[in-house]
This record gives C-alpha cells, sequence and structure tokens, in this order.
C-alpha cells in the first residue's frame, strides 16, 4: 500500500488523520530531496574523481538500488511498475561495467546533473517554501480563531461582526493555501518518477558511448532503454490527464465545499471546543477536541489535539449521546455554544463551542438537537442531469459522428486529442440533439463543421451520459483486472463484463470500440495509437459515481481497460464469455514437468523487459508482414508506446517515432527531435544514437536474417526457414504479453525462428506471439 491520496475536502476539516497523510507525504518528499541530492554528488565524483572511478560508480549504484518510489493509492500500472524497477536495473548494469576498470570520460553535466539540480530547486524547493507558507498560516489561523473565540458576547454586535469578518477571511485564506499545498505535494509526487528516472536514463547511454570494452552489454541495454523511454512517456502522458482532472476537482470543491464533502460512516465530524471545569478558584478552560458523531449508534467522540504542537494532546472520550441544547448567550458568556448529555457519562452536561453559528446549526442538525435547523446538502438533488441518453437520437448522433470521421478525418494527426472550438461544438451538439434538426445535419460533406468540432461533439456527448456508458455499477470491477493478473485474465474479465452491461450500454460500447480500433489501424498517419485512445476515451467511458482524488488516481486504469476493448474487441463483442467470473491468472505458472524456458544470455539478467519480447516480435514483423495490426497482443508494443505507431525497420537507420520525439539511429540527426507542431527542439532521448553491427544486414536479400550467437559473441548469419507448423508438448502459461499460452497438444501456424534465442515465433487462434522452442515439436 502506497501513500494515502490527500483529499481537497479534507482540507476544510483538517482532521488528525489529514495531518498525518500530509506529514507522510512530506516525508517521502524530503526522502526523495535526500535521494537526489546523495545521487547528484556521487554523478559529480564520477566527472571529478577519474582516479577512483570503479568506487564512485559502486556507490552510485548502492544509491540506485537501495531507493524505491512510493506511490499514490493501491496499484501501479505495468509502466509504473517498470519505471520503479528501473533503478535496480540500472545498478545491476554499473556492476558489470565497474569490471572493466578503464578510464573514460564521462560528460553527465547536461544529462543527469542540470535535469536533477533542476527538479530538486524548482520542484522540490517550491515545495519546501508551501510548506513553510501553510504552517505559518496554520499558527495564524488558529490563534486568530482563539482569540476570536474569547471575545466577550457583550461587546457591540458591530464589533462582533467586523471580528466574525476578519476571522471568515482569514480562514478563507488558510482553505487557499491549504488546497494549493495539497494539490502540489501530489503533483510531485506524481512528478518525480519520470523527472528522476529520465535523466538517469539518459546519463547511462552517454556511460555507454564511451564504454567501447563494454559494446556487448550496451546493445543489450538497447532495448530495455527504448522500452523505459515508452515507459516514462506513457506515464507523463497519463500524470498531464490525472493533473488536469485533479485540478478540476480541486477547482470544483473550492467553489462549494460543502457539495463535495466525502462520504464516510460519520454523520458529522470536525473540531469542537470543550469547556473543562477546574475547581472554584481557577474557573474553567477551553480545550481544542476533534469530534466526530454516529447517529445510528448515537455515539460521540472527542479527541484532544493541538495544530501547533503537531498532534494529539490525549487520549479521546467515547460517550452514548442522550440529547443536545442549545446555549443562548444570556446563560454563557461565549457564542455558538450548546451542551451535549450522555447516558454512561455522570455529571453536569458537556458544553461545546462551535467556530461559527453555521457550523452550529450543522452541529445541532445531526445531534437532533433543539432548535437545530434543517439544510439539505443531498448533492444527488443538486447536481443537473445533463440531457444525453442512449435513446434513438443518441444511437443517430454517435453513429453520424463516427461516419463523418472516418470519411473525412480518419487520417488526421492527433484525432480526438485535438479539440474544436467550444461555441462550435455546442451549437453542433444543440442541432444532433434535435429530432427536428438531426437528420438536416450533414457531416459528411459540409464544410461548415471541422472534424475536431465533430470529434469534440461526440466526447461531449458521451460524457453528458446520465451514466457513464460502462455504468457506476461495474466500474470498480473493471478497474480490478486492469491492476492485476496476466494479460490473457484481465481479457476475460472485461470480456466478462461488457457483457453484464445493459444491452443499450453494450450496443453503444461495441459501435464506439469497433470505430476506435479502426482508427487505431491508421496510426502511422494520425499517431492515434491504442495507448493515445485509451487516454482520450479511459475518463469518457468511465468514472466514478463520487469524485475524489483517490478515484482520480485510478484514470490511468481506466486507460488500460479501453486499451484491451479496443485491442480485443472482436473477441469480446462476437463471442459469449464463460459463465462465471474469471480469477485473476499468475503471470508466472511454469508447468511441473516442462523443460526450463530458454534464458536470454549466460550471466546476463534471467528476468529480462517486456521490450525485449515485444521489440523481438515488431523486427520480425517489419521484415515479413505476416502479423496484421489487429493481432497485436495486449501490452504489446502498441500498447505501450504513448505515440509511437509502429517500429520501421529497412535498409535506413531503423527509428521510433511517437507524438512528441522522432528517435533515430543515425549521427546525422545531431540529437534532434520533431514534435507535433512540426518545430525542432533538443532533447534527452537523443543519445539512442547507438552504433548498430547488424546495420548492413538489412541491405542483404530477404532470405537471410542476421542476429547475434549469445555465445559466441559475435554475429552470425542464420538461414531462414520457411514457415512450418509445430505442436504443443507441454502446456504454457505467458509470463510477458508477448507470449503464447497454451495448453498439450496445440497446433501453432507460420511458426518461424525468432530473433531472440531459443524463441519461436507463431500463430495460435489468431493471436501471433512468442513461443519457447523446447516447449514444441516441429510437424
Amino acid at each position: 500500500m502506497g501513500l494515502q491520496p490527500l483529499e481537497f475536502s479534507d482540507c476544510y476539516l483538517d482532521s488528525p488523520w489529514f495531518r498525518e497523510r500530509v506529514r507522510a507525504h512530506e516525508a517521502e518528499l524530503e526522502k526523495t530531496n535526500k535521494f537526489i541530492k546523495e545521487l547528484l554528488k556521487d554523478g559529480k565524483n564520477l566527472i571529478a574523481a577519474t582516479k577512483n572511478l570503479s568506487a564512485a560508480q559502486r556507490k552510485f549504484a548502492h544509491s540506485l538500488r537501495d531507493f524505491k518510489f512510493e506511490f499514490i493509492g493501491d496499484a501501479e500500472t505495468d509502466d509504473e511498475r517498470y519505471i520503479d524497477a528501473s533503478l535496480h536495473e540500472f545498478s545491476n548494469f554499473l556492476k558489470n561495467l565497474e569490471e572493466q576498470r578503464e578510464i573514460l570520460a564521462l560528460s553527465v553535466t547536461e544529462t543527469l546533473i542540470k535535469p536533477l539540480e533542476r527538479f530538486r530547486k524548482e520542484q522540490l524547493g517550491a515545495v519546501k517554501e508551501e510548506k513553510k507558507k501553510f504552517d505559518k498560516e496554520t499558527e495564524k489561523n488558529y490563534s486568530l480563531l482563539e482569540k476570536h473565540l474569547n471575545l466577550s458576547a457583550k461587546k457591540k454586535e458591530l464589533q462582533l461582526q467586523e471580528a466574525d469578518n476578519q476571522v471568515e477571511q482569514n480562514r478563507k485564506h488558510f482553505y487557499e493555501l491549504s488546497l494549493e499545498y495539497v494539490c502540489k505535494l501530489q503533483e510531485i509526487q506524481e512528478r518525480k518518477k519520470f523527472e528522476c528516472v529520465e535523466p538517469v536514463l539518459s546519463f547511462f547511454q552517454g556511460l555507454f558511448t564511451f564504454y567501447h570494452q563494454g559494446y556487448e552489454l550496451a546493445k543489450d541495454f538497447n532495448h530495455y532503454k527504448m522500452a523505459l523511454q515508452i515507459n516514462i512517456q506513457n506515464t507523463r502522458n497519463r500524470f498531464e490527464g490525472t493533473r488536469s482532472e485533479v485540478e478540476e476537482l480541486m477547482n470544483k470543491i473550492r467553489r462549494n465545499p460543502q457539495e463535495h464533502k466525502r462520504a464516510n460512516h460519520f454523520t458529522m465530524e470536525g473540531y469542537l471546543y470543550v469547556q473543562e471545569k477546574r475547581p472554584a478558584p481557577f474557573g474553567s478552560s477551553w480545550v481544542k477536541h476533534y469530534c466526530t458523531y454516529r447517529k445510528e449508534t448515537k455515539k460521540f467522540t472527542m479527541i484532544p489535539f493541538e495544530h501547533r504542537s503537531g498532534g494529539k494532546v490525549g487520549d479521546g472520550e467515547l460517550f452514548v449521546l442522550m440529547y443536545c441544547t442549545k446555549r443562548n448567550i444570556d446563560t454563557i458568556d461565549r457564542r455558538f455554544c450548546f451542551d451535549l448529555e450522555a447516558s454512561d457519562r455522570p455529571g453536569a452536561p458537556v458544553t461545546m463551542q462551535a467556530f461559527s453559528e453555521e457550523d452550529r446549526k450543522l452541529w445541532m442538525e445531526a445531534l437532533d438537537g433543539k432548535e437545530a435547523l434543517f439544510i439539505n446538502l443531498n448533492r444527488a438533488n443538486a447536481k443537473q442531469e445533463g440531457s444525453a441518453q442512449l435513446d434513438k437520437i443518441g444511437f443517430t448522433v454517435i453513429k453520424k459522428c463516427i461516419s463523418a470521421v472516418e470519411t473525412r478525418g480518419i487520417n488526421d494527426q492527433g484525432l480526438y486529442r485535438v479539440v474544436g472550438v467550444s461555441s462550435k461544438v455546442q451549437r453542433l451538439l444543440s442541432l444532433l440533439m434535435d429530432a427536428k434538426t438531426c437528420n438536416e445535419v450533414d457531416l459528411e460533406n459540409s464544410v461548415d463543421w471541422e472534424v475536431k468540432t465533430i470529434t469534440s461533439a461526440m466526447k461531449q456527448y458521451l460524457r453528458s451520459l446520465p451514466e457513464p456508458l460502462m455504468t457506476y455499477e461495474l466500474h470498480g470491477e473493471f478497474i480490478v483486472p486492469a491492476k492485476s493478473g496476466s494479460p490473457e485474465s484481465r481479457v476475460n474479465a472485461v470480456h466478462f463484463l461488457v457483457h453484464k452491461l445493459p444491452e443499450k450500454n453494450k450496443e453503444m460500447l461495441e459501435i464506439l470500440v469497433k470505430h476506435l480500433a479502426n482508427v487505431s489501424k491508421h496510426a502511422k498517419r494520425n499517431l492515434m495509437t491504442v495507448a493515445n485512445l485509451g487516454v482520450v476515451f479511459g475518463p469518457t467511458l468511465m468514472r466514478p459515481q463520487e469524485e475524489t482524488v483517490a478515484a482520480i488516481m485510478d484514470l490511468k486504469f481506466q486507460n488500460i481497460v479501453v486499451e484491451i476493448l479496443i485491442e480485443n474487441h472482436e473477441k469480446i463483442f462476437k463471442t459469449l464469455p464463460d459463465a462465471t467470473f474469471p480469477e485473476p491468472i499468475s503471470m508466472s505458472v511454469s508447468p511441473p514437468n516442462a523443460p526450463p524456458r530458454q534464458s536470454r544470455r549466460q550471466g546476463q539478467r534471467i528476468k529480462r523487459p517486456l521490450a525485449v519480447y515485444n521489440l523481438c516480435l515488431e523486427l520480425d514483423d517489419a521484415d515479413s508482414h505476416s502479423c496484421p495490426r489487429e493481432d497485436t497482443p495486449t501490452g504489446s508494443m502498441d500498447s505501450l508506446s504513448s505515440q509511437s505507431p509502429t517500429l520501421a525497420f529497412s535498409s535506413s537507420p531503423p527509428g521510433l517515432l511517437d507524438g512528441n520525439h522522432l528517435i533515430m539511429d543515425s549521427g546525422d540527426l545531431k540529437g534532434w527531435t520533431t514534435n507535433l507542431s512540426g518545430q525542432s527542439r533538443p532533447s534527452m532521448v537523443s543519445w539512442m544514437n547507438t552504433p548498430s553491427a547488424n546495420t548492413a544486414a538489412t541491405n542483404t536479400a530477404a532470405s537471410t536474417f542476421f542476429f547475434p550467437n549469445p555465445a559466441a559473441g559475435s554475429d552470425r548469419a542464420v538461414e531462414s526457414v520457411a514457415p512450418r507448423k509445430a505442436r504443443a508438448v507441454y502446456p504454457c502459461e505467458a509470463e510477458h504479453s508477448s507470449e503464447l499460452s497454451f495448453q498439450i497438444g496445440a497446433i501453432f501456424e507460420d511458426v518461424k525462428f525468432s530473433r531472440e534465442p531459443g524463441w519461436l515465433e507463431g500463430t495460435l487462434n489468431g493471436k501471433r506471439g512468442l513461443i519457447p522452442q523446447n516447449y514444441v515439436q516441429f510437424l
């Protein structure tokens, strides 16, 4: 379990538990700051102390290995898990380099030192300043509040009103600062992963460039590096989407905190001042307590807490409430007071003081006190329902929009990511949703409506439905398989849940997903890969019933569910699922009597990164074009890449294109990247210029493949074998998304030797993937 999310609504309660969660986030950032500081120190040692290079590398490796990122929520995406594991992988590479003991010129200032220093100064430093402001405002707010509450009720009404206004303004300022500080804390927690790892990744490639004797290790690192760059880009894209949702939620709560109060098992909770009576000469004192009340059991709890001392003052007290009575100012020299009497607490009633008259009214209502006023806080009734429905007009709107997009704009770059003008979108929606004008709107042939206007109207319509297309009821069930299990079990679970949807929802979802699958087939032109479409349509098709920060942190898993739908739409919508809900399948199950799987290289990493398997498939597919686009397995390179449609390998140097970067293994590009707008800019990914001993191999005849022999350490030519059939002699459960799962007797079509030593590539039931060579027998 990672760090708990900081809910914006808790800023207004400022409970002890909220403060504990804030301190946990602050402690994690301080740990990150110390880690970066240590990392910077180690990096500078590598530059300055070339004579002690080996010792500096070892220390740097230990720093990387021992640190682990914390995450918000209860699970991570595959991309985040690979990012988390990356520091340990880097440490392993350094240990191998350490044996070579060569003095190398390391140019790491631009790729490692400056980015980390910038992150530490601009991001972590900014959080420290925000913390100082927050602590200072906390002290000021509660000091002023205490002083205000000590005012005599006998003062002039004008003076009391002025004091009330001053306290209210100060409280609003404190809440504003608290909201901003909480938002900044969570933003930096999400940002730090790619901001810290990306410079380290850049440093490692620069290091390998100078290590001529480490050429084999650098070549092995290349696949992992490419996959991690994609993982970072995916995580960055998801971060951008999550951040916008968090900011929107923060603004909603800022505008009306009461409407967004989180539902919990307490009827009422908050701070109250409790009168504690002393012996006659000493009078009484007022002590601040955090109080909670449950109406079902009538249990009232008081926990003494002082913000300025940083924690609880004493143990809590629990009693059963009998009744609550309002105290008038003629009976006590304080305002906002009421009395509580308990059935299990002997003695006089407990006198309490609220922060304001409104606060007292809320407590009186919750406690069923005398003179309590009823205040309706039902959010559900306050929300305005959208006019969009899953009716005949709704299906017509979606079908017209899809038809227009596929006719006019299927190849437009950034399709569905580029938004239209709001006024035009609203005008188009009003025309489409009106039964009188809907049929008159011609989207396919009219130049009045841009493609981006049509796509935005379509997304807006889906978001305006009273309930998301994949329903509130099944939202949590859809999220669960995206967080765990093998790729196959995820598909089976989503398959099962889709058929639990109401018929109209399922029909609409099928129409939409079929269209999105068609859009992804044109990713070379429109740059809208399955991953990109997941980012766009995850929040559109799925959303939780209650908007909280914790729910927004699950946004990345919504994207994964949409990716699964797009990649497996034929199976999900055209076939019926099993009668029972599929249990998650372990990703590392081995048959009891099966031979061990072929490891990639003796003495190297046994557990290989996902990219090694996927890249192997991509290389063969680019040469032979034998695997159709729609058969890309869930979680493959197409799914991992946030922007890149394909990996192109030809007689020219290989490259990788995504929406933000053009990464080419060619020295002619001088480390420049190209973004969507066509502008050129320098990027840290330019270090992907690694020399390849096999470049010349791409110019040979198509009948010959070249790949390195791990045992000999040199390249050799292997004559390609004509595609054959093979039968499984052992059962196998896939450990990676690019592998195939199968039972004994399964027949594989179009079986060829893979570029991955010890593995074959074949097709089973229309899905193409890797097969352990020693698990099958050729027919």
